[in-house]
């Protein structure tokens, strides 16, 4: 009688580990090449590489403060992205990242724990505009005046040209003999 329970048990074990291969073999892998760029005072940039064949429907990072004092986890799904601008960092601190795949069956194994530590305030690039705020802003505020100045000028020409008949004949069909 004590034969059947030991052999029971056995199948069980048998049946559990089979079931736990076949959910690590429906795992996606694990993110690698985790590499820590444009780190500032307040915020990085997280960027990572997934061996291809498998489905990829999204990526988990974890953030944590080494100090112990903040624990952040980001899950984004329905995302093909490689990387992730961590912010609102703590400026001089030390941080330790791990990303996760999350394909269809489940989440792989964590990536291998990647360690940086944010600048200090005083440890910023020179800027060479009058706004000392964030060097991203700064770009993004550049582009836009190209952006405004290219409509002005185009909204010039586009006057000009509609503007020279009165019909909207100008240089272009040749019309006024104009340039």
């Amino acid at each position: 009688m004590a034969a059947f329970p030991a052999c029971l048990n056995s199948a069980v074990l048998v049946l559990f580990s089979c079931d736990l291969c076949l959910v690590r073999a429906n795992r996606p892998p694990s993110p690698v090449n985790v590499t820590v760029t444009q780190l500032k005072a307040n915020s990085a940039t997280v960027s990572w590489d997934v061996p291809e064949g498998d489905i990829i429907i999204g990526y988990a990072i974890s953030q944590q403060r080494q100090d112990g004092q903040m624990q952040r986890f980001i899950r984004e799904v329905n995302t093909t992205n490689r990387a992730c601008v961590l912010w609102d960092l703590a400026e001089d601190a030390d941080y330790i990242i791990q990303v996760q795949s999350i394909g269809l069956y489940g989440e792989s194994q964590a990536s291998k724990r990647v360690h940086f530590r944010t600048l200090k305030e005083t440890d910023r690039l020179p800027s060479n505009s009058s706004n000392q705020g964030d060097i991203m802003v700064e770009g993004l505020d550049t582009e836009r005046q190209l952006q405004t100045g290219e409509m002005v000028i185009i909204l010039a020409v586009l006057l000009m040209w509609a503007g020279e008949d009165g019909g909207g004949a100008g240089p272009i069909s040749g019309a006024s003999g104009r340039l």
